[in-house]
């Protein structure tokens, strides 16, 4: 069995940003600065792999793509939403995001600020308007994600350890959280759009979750020392000029390589119990340590 993982992310990408497109569209905004903001967060490029997993985990157990349209949205406004407030001066203070100003460069601090609250709460009003039957379990799924339990306290975390000197138990704790808890949350949002939460399948996504969201960010470590900055749409060299921890600074670039590919293998095994439907949920646990930006 075969996929091209780089067309059938082009094509999610080009489904979802037609979506993500109409919610600037289709309205009259009381706002317009503060709309051309949100519009700059989230459809100024992007890899879309978030909604591209929602929609391979739900195909992968019999969702239909329009039921996996509002989940594999809402995951990218959420995720679009803490680019922005992480690119703050309080925060990162970074000027270039996917080869464009940042949006408090574009536009100014506090029109970032708001327009990463918007775009936020805008995930979930996309989210509840679709009514699916396990819209309870899909809202609490993104919500832990977004907060304390997820992406918030990552970020916390990722502040406190500038600096500092972290052991890899540490580490990964907080990239689980900062970057892991929103790719689980893509995952099991689209599990839950086909089955139910005692479904063994959807344990099955999410233990592939876990592997492939610390995965992706080892990988993310690796190319900020190896990639080119034209490639990554963003300065490489970034976590070493903040004094970030990162995998290859404790393992060496080898390490982290291999600790990755240990992952994906962990990944790849966990989807036994959906046989040959989860192919391309295997190909895309591959192409987080094969990308290149």
């Amino acid at each position: 069995m075969a996929v091209d993982i780089e067309r059938l992310m082009a094509d999610d990408r080009r489904r979802v940003d037609a979506r993500l497109e109409a919610l600037f569209t289709r309205r009259e905004a009381p706002a317009p600065r503060l709309e051309a903001a949100m519009r700059h967060g989230v459809m100024v490029g992007g890899k879309r792999l978030r909604p591209v997993l929602a929609y391979a985990a739900g195909r992968a157990l019999g969702a239909s793509d329009a039921s996996l349209d509002a989940p594999a949205m809402a995951v990218e406004l959420v995720h679009a939403y803490s680019l922005v407030h992480d690119d703050l001066p309080a925060m990162d203070d970074d000027d270039v995001r996917r080869g464009q100003p940042t949006v408090h460069r574009a536009y100014d601090e506090a029109t970032a600020i708001l327009s990463g609250d918007a775009l936020q709460t805008l995930a979930f009003e996309v989210l509840a308007h679709t009514r699916p039957a396990r819209l309870p379990a899909m809202v609490t799924t993104l919500a832990s994600a977004a907060g304390r339990d997820g992406m918030a306290a990552g970020q916390a975390l990722d502040l406190e350890a500038v600096g500092g000197h972290p052991n890899l138990a540490t580490l990964a704790t907080m990239h689980r959280h900062k970057t892991g808890a929103l790719i689980r949350a893509a995952v099991r949002l689209g599990g839950l759009v086909a089955v139910a939460e005692d479904d063994p399948r959807l344990q099955a996504l999410e233990a592939y979750a876990a592997a492939i969201g610390l995965a992706f960010q080892i990988r993310d470590d690796v190319l900020d020392v190896t990639g080119d900055t034209a490639v990554l749409g963003k300065p490489s060299g970034a976590d070493a000029a903040r004094a970030k921890p990162t995998y290859p600074t404790l393992l060496g670039l080898e390490g982290a390589d291999a600790k990755a590919r240990a992952l994906v293998d962990e990944a790849v095994t966990a989807l036994a119990p959906l046989g040959e439907s989860g192919y391309v949920l295997a190909s895309l646990a591959r192409y987080m340590i094969e990308r290149d930006h």
